[in-house]
């Protein structure tokens, strides 16, 4: 491949210059194949292309009518062209979709990434393991999948394990460990589900020719296998060789079983794949059925986003690269139920993968058709249940909606923050803050304080002073982070608190009037809510679902608060007894707890485990505990 136009980045959309530049890189495209990325005017991919002549299909962007709206708004952010030429269209095809794959920019369709569907590999050991996994590595070992539907993977599994005796065992298995008997046979063998190669009691190459048989059978070749193990088993008849007849006999059987339970919608023994597409809106869904041996064996799917006004031809252009680069199997026929642009290409690249030729078929009438039109009503179910999926997650709380229409807000109060201050006659305070979003709390979001200017001039606990230092802490941070603000704070307090809490944020730099942050303070005793500046508390039924969501918050807020402070003065009454002892103090005390968790235990380790003590304090300190505790 040849890189050309590389780190050329453009000046400011709409600079005179920068426009002479682009018109420039216009007039000189090569034609040859390759891929095109345009970029804004800050640097930046938002459209990765393939081309078999980059000349007639970069300049098509620029020469041809308005059409779709989301594609002129595309063309008129292009700032800049970079062109990497390729020898072939199939380098430029594979170029293209590793690039999309590694930099997604914003105008390319998107594909799911299957990194989360799980494979079945055959490793490559001299006696290969079968097993499920979620990772590819390109270590030869043959990988099937991915299985976007698990059960499928676990039916397929569970046939083998019933069928051939595989190792479960995770031992690596050589002639050198076998000849050392470094390992010993298992339960498996007992029981007749393994022939115990690693005692070497099966050939390296009996053991591989059934590793073979259960390669063919995860690539649906099932009724080929049938038909080859009754042949081997009428050779071992012939031969007079009647238990490996015998062992043959007993596999078909269950593979026929197996087979039977698959649908047969072919009279034709051919291997075909069959695409289809089905979008609606700005998501769409591919669907591949898989027929060996005229039976489906299963079938794929995948999800795309950003598919607005894309056509269908190219949706199911990227089906077919993304899905090959990944299986391992290339059958004889691929069916699809429209024509693509780089048809050549993607046959050329699949004959080459396949060793054999693989034919494209387009069917507009018969039973092909009807196979088609039966795939493209799958995808369409499961692009349904998508979309049904996106408006569960999309649900917003009828409490949240209640809490806009209490509060009189233009904007639904999806994310809530709420403090809360605890402490006991001033000593070990804290301040909690808990987060809701759409109703529900998000515990990893959860904050606890402790807190250093609680008291006020005359030397009593002051919560004004304590809501006014966490809420200082907090939202500097988010501001010098960068942060989004949430919609709504809660502070636990009448209007007091919460007129100090707005004197806060006003003072760095957060307005909270007139559509700034919005924040309120919930008192406690009669659960009145203030907003800023109002003398007076809001008038909200006491039945709202709003308001039942706010003192829900509070509430929580003040456990985790209460629960923050138990723990901090449970320590300090431990420390302080550690710290009673001759020769202990705070700092070895809080060493001891922090080790041990408790006194009592620190006891029962000076009787009985003596040496765990002595890794972390002293001897000196071990003899003063010892006396303390009346231990000899």
């Amino acid at each position: 491949m040849t890189a050309i136009n590389k780190n050329n980045k453009a000046p400011a959309t709409g600079n005179t210059k920068s426009k002479r530049k682009l018109e420039e890189k216009l007039k000189n495209l090569p034609s040859l194949p390759g891929v095109y990325q345009f970029k804004d005017s800050k640097g930046k991919v938002i459209y990765i292309g393939k081309a078999k002549n980059l000349k007639n299909r970069v300049k098509q962007y620029f020469h041809s009518k308005p059409g779709y709206r989301k594609l002129d708004v595309m063309i008129s952010k292009i700032d800049d062209i970079e062109l990497i030429t390729t020898d072939t269209e199939v380098e430029a095809l594979l170029l293209e979709l590793n690039m999309i794959q590694k930099l997604k920019p914003r105008y390319n369709i998107n594909l799911k990434d299957d990194k989360s569907y799980p494979y079945i590999v055959i490793t490559k050991e001299p006696y290969p393991r079968v097993f499920p996994t979620r990772n590819k590595f390109s270590d030869g070992s043959r990988y099937f999948g991915p299985y976007t539907d698990v059960k499928t993977m676990r039916f397929a599994l569970k046939t083998i394990r019933e069928i051939f005796m595989i190792r479960s065992c995770d031992y690596n298995i050589t002639a050198e460990s076998i000849v050392k008997k470094k390992y010993k046979l298992c339960l498996d063998y007992q029981i007749e589900k393994c022939e115990g190669p690693c005692e070497g009691l099966v050939s390296k190459k009996d053991y591989n020719e059934m590793i073979d048989e259960v390669a063919k059978l995860l690539n649906g070749k099932t009724a080929t296998l049938i038909k080859e193990l009754s042949e081997k088993m009428d050779s071992y008849s012939s031969q007079m060789l009647f238990e490996k007849a015998g062992k043959l006999r007993d596999k078909t059987s269950a593979l026929s079983v197996y087979s039977s339970r698959q649908k047969m919608v072919d009279e034709e023994m051919i291997d075909k794949d069959i695409f289809a597409i089905e979008k609606e809106d700005n998501d769409g869904c591919g669907m591949i059925l898989k027929i060996r041996d005229g039976k489906v064996i299963g079938k794929t799917h995948y999800y795309f986003s950003n598919v607005l006004e894309k056509p269908n031809e190219e949706l199911l252009e990227k089906l077919i690269t993304n899905y090959y680069t990944k299986t391992e199997f290339i059958p004889e026929q691929i069916h699809l139920e429209s024509e693509v642009e780089s048809l050549s290409a993607l046959k050329k690249w699949l004959s080459e993968r396949r060793g054999k030729k693989v034919e494209f078929v387009i069917p507009k009438i018969g039973e092909k058709a009807k196979l088609v039109n039966m795939v493209k009503k799958n995808a369409k179910l499961m692009l349904g249940e998508l979309k049904l999926t996106k408006l569960k997650r999309e649900f917003i709380a009828p409490s949240v909606d209640a809490l806009k229409r209490d509060l009189r807000l233009s904007k639904l109060l999806r994310k809530i923050e709420c403090f809360d201050i605890s402490h006991i006659q001033g000593t070990d305070t804290v301040a909690s803050l808990v987060s809701f979003y759409d109703g529900k709390p998000r515990k990893s979001e959860y904050r606890k304080y402790k807190l250093q200017r609680v008291l006020n001039d005359v030397g009593q606990p002051d919560d004004f002073l304590a809501m006014r230092e966490v809420i200082h802490r907090r939202y500097k941070r988010i501001i010098e982070e960068k942060k989004s603000l949430p919609d709504l704070i809660v502070i636990d307090g009448g209007k007091g608190q919460l007129s100090s809490a707005v004197k806060v944020l006003e003072d760095i730099g957060i307005k909270t009037f007139n559509d700034g942050q919005n924040i309120i303070g919930l008192a406690k005793k009669l659960e009145e809510v203030y907003l800023p500046g109002d003398s007076d508390p809001q008038t909200i039924p006491k039945t709202s679902s709003g308001l039942k969501l706010l003192q829900r918050i509070r509430d929580e807020a003040h456990r985790f608060a209460i629960t923050f402070h138990r723990s901090l003065r449970d320590k300090r009454t431990l420390t302080t007894e550690l710290g009673e002892i001759v020769g202990i103090g705070e700092k070895t005390a809080r060493k001891l707890l922090t080790t041990f968790g408790s006194v009592e235990i620190i006891r029962e380790k000076l009787k009985t485990d003596i040496e765990q003590i002595e890794k972390v304090v002293s001897r000196k300190v071990i003899k003063n505990l010892k006396e303390h505790f009346d231990i000899d």
